[in-house]
């Protein structure tokens, strides 16, 4: 499926009833640089196979899904589904990837930002590490996750007034909590990043870059973390459900 929006043609694929942007990461970080100087709201999701699986389930996930603004495929599963699909997209962008990305872009058009999420001291710790490695970049504000007042919360965002809200709440939280109130903040571009504040704050080791480039960073999280192996038990459900749907129906 193809569409013009605005100047620019928008692809989009359909893998498991969700709509995802056919689009490489120049293109996408371009997008929302669009979407920075147009009426919001415009809701970004990073869609990993975890998310997609689950909102077979969630038909109220699904909506949020289908209608975001910008949704990549974040995790090399869901590149994976787009290829069985006969439908691929061109890379996998990911929330972090992505949020490096724009940050610095950010940094350069003199945007400002705000990050919403983590335990308490996170998001203030990877603002502080952005600031010195960017340092024209503008900080709206931040607040961890665990809020006991969500009205407070927003009413310091829409006091800041950011031109991108980060929200790192873990998925689908942050869809859910972008969706109901990103309309109401006047914030042109709200995105959901995960666990990337841990990262970029240096309390979370990303894989190293060999790894990332074969695609096995799911495996170096398994290992760090075995905790994880709950959620990665969803993996070959939806390596299943995708096979079933596109392979051995075809």
């Amino acid at each position: 499926m193809q569409y013009w929006f605005g100047d620019y043609l928008k692809l989009r694929v359909n893998i498991l009833d969700a709509w995802i942007d056919a689009l490489s990461i120049d293109e996408i970080e371009n997008r929302i640089g669009c979407f920075v100087a147009e009426p919001g709201p415009h809701q970004i999701v990073t869609l990993n196979p975890e998310i997609l699986y689950r909102a077979q389930k969630e038909p109220e996930l699904l909506k949020i899904i289908n209608r975001a603004s910008l949704v990549t495929a974040d995790g090399v599963g869901v590149v994976w589904a787009s290829r069985v699909a006969r439908c691929p997209v061109p890379e996998r962008v990911t929330g972090i990837d992505l949020m490096l990305r724009l940050v610095s872009r950010c940094a350069k058009e003199g945007w400002s930002i705000y990050l919403l999420g983590g335990k308490p001291g996170v998001a203030g710790e990877a603002a502080a590490r952005l600031a010195r490695q960017y340092p024209r970049l503008k900080i709206a504000g931040t607040h961890h996750g665990y809020f006991d007042s969500k009205d407070e919360v927003l009413q310091n965002i829409k006091e800041c007034r950011p031109q991108i809200l980060f929200v790192g709440m873990g998925a689908p939280a942050q869809d859910y909590f972008i969706q109901e109130n990103l309309s109401s903040l006047d914030v042109p571009v709200g995105m959901g990043v995960g666990g990337s504040f841990d990262v970029i704050a240096g309390r979370t080791a990303r894989a190293p870059l060999w790894i990332q480039k074969l695609h096995l960073e799911w495996l170096y999280r398994f290992l760090k973390e075995p905790s994880r192996i709950v959620r990665m038990a969803v993996l070959p459900m939806f390596a299943w459900l995708v096979l079933r749907r596109y392979f051995l129906n075809s």
